[in-house]
């Protein structure tokens, strides 16, 4: 069976609707939560990026039972991974061990505030690898220095952690970073359905271990206001996969790479409209791909209440047959 998720959405959302938005999908039976862990929204027209950090304590209070997991976390600029270790496991103590901290090696959208310039992938892949350690030492609980080649850590103990270890996803595009998360991840998160990267995961020592992907859908009763909308608030996914998407430093950027993009581009790889059998034979390929998990995005915050309805009525109920 695929795990059926629902993302809470920061780059297109304020932050009480989030928690509003996480208290409605435990009511209606979603099998887990993420969050993006965002600075700014992909393009202006998304308009929101509150603090995901904050959002998750919120949510861990108002929820009772829905795991809860960042999609993703970067622990290499905007955070010091000694820094998300500690908010991590305090999010595993207030959630009562229902939080899974997703990691990935970031974005220069989201990285290049503090001022310190973005590194090339090489080097983040290295500083990806160093804030790993960094982190699952720290969950050990003792205390701990660290001397790496970018990062020190000077010793640290965590004080307050949950009684089970925080599981760690780690975020991979290729071969080195599914190898990455193999060794070091207790998860594998992908974006879209790539049997190659589940494949490299899995012979690198990751087998059995859960993998997350994430659909885009546009839920509308009007197929053509949802084709619209996902091209309004969505046409930045389209410009030219994860190397270029990693690059580019802002919102007006990402609306000038997808100046081209057109409704029907965006409309290929996002459902559009109310056609259950679309979404059903959309998971059903990260399910055929080896994936366990898949977490929905609907696009436009002020669609989730059509789409919360539509989804116990309708969609979820499908979906259990995956």
């Amino acid at each position: 069976m695929v795990h059926i998720g629902y993302t809470l959405m920061s780059e297109q959302t304020p932050a009480r609707q989030l928690v509003d938005y996480a208290v409605t999908a435990e009511q209606l039976g979603f099998d887990f939560a993420v969050i993006s862990d965002h600075y700014f929204p992909w393009i202006e027209e998304m308009g929101h990026s509150p603090y995901a950090w904050s959002v998750l304590g919120a949510v861990a209070h108002a929820t009772q039972r829905i795991p809860l997991m960042t999609y993703v976390t970067c622990p290499i600029m905007r955070y010091h991974p000694a820094v998300v270790a500690q908010k991590a496991a305090t999010m595993g103590a207030l959630s009562g061990g229902r939080f899974t901290l997703g990691l990935g090696s970031g974005e220069n959208l989201n990285e290049h505030v503090i001022g310190e310039g973005w590194p090339p992938a090489d080097t983040r892949h290295e500083m990806f690898r160093e804030a790993i350690e960094i982190i699952k030492e720290l969950f050990g609980g003792d205390y701990v220095t660290y001397h790496g080649e970018y990062f020190n850590v000077d010793s640290a103990k965590l004080y307050d952690r949950p009684d089970e270890q925080v599981p760690i996803g780690i975020a991979a595009s290729g071969g080195r970073s599914a190898a990455i998360a193999a060794e070091l991840g207790d998860v594998l998160v992908i974006n879209d359905p790539m049997p190659e990267v589940v494949q490299q995961f899995n012979a690198a020592g990751g087998t059995g271990k859960p993998v997350y992907g994430q659909l885009p859908i546009a839920y509308d009763t009007d197929a053509e206001a949802a084709k619209e909308r996902a091209h309004r608030l969505w046409r930045w996914s389209g410009v030219g996969g994860w190397k270029v998407m990693a690059e580019l430093p802002g919102p007006v950027n990402f609306a000038a790479a997808a100046s081209a993009v057109r409704p029907e581009d965006v409309a290929e790889s996002v459902p559009c409209g109310a056609d259950v059998d679309a979404v059903v034979q959309a998971v059903r390929k990260f399910a055929d791909a080896g994936y366990t998990h898949v977490a929905l995005v609907q696009i436009g915050a002020d669609q989730q209440q059509p789409f919360f309805d539509w989804a116990k009525g309708s969609l979820l109920p499908a979906l259990r047959e995956i």
